[in-house]
């Protein structure tokens, strides 16, 4: 993609969810636009990996764990990804 973010660059991604229904009209529901921001942590030809929250867990302190939260997304998923700022 020409002009795509590099990974490590902080992101804006709107991207189609999935949608889980139960007992319902199935013809009422389709995948939902969601959106969000953080950085772009990993990328390949199938999906990128993008982390809103980062940490370190020392447990113990001289043995500290990197902890993330975030989301992986296919790309086939994406509407749009750009980079902020």
């Amino acid at each position: 993609m020409p002009g795509a973010p590099d990974v490590g660059s902080l992101v804006y991604v709107r991207y189609q969810d999935h949608v889980l229904f139960k007992d319902a009209d199935a013809s009422q529901y389709q995948p939902w636009i969601r959106e969000c921001v953080g950085w772009l942590d990993y990328e390949n030809d199938e999906y990128v990996r993008v982390v809103w929250e980062r940490y370190a867990e020392p447990n113990p302190p001289d043995n500290a764990k990197l902890r993330s939260t975030g989301l992986a997304i296919l790309k086939k998923a994406i509407v749009e990804m750009r980079r902020i700022a």
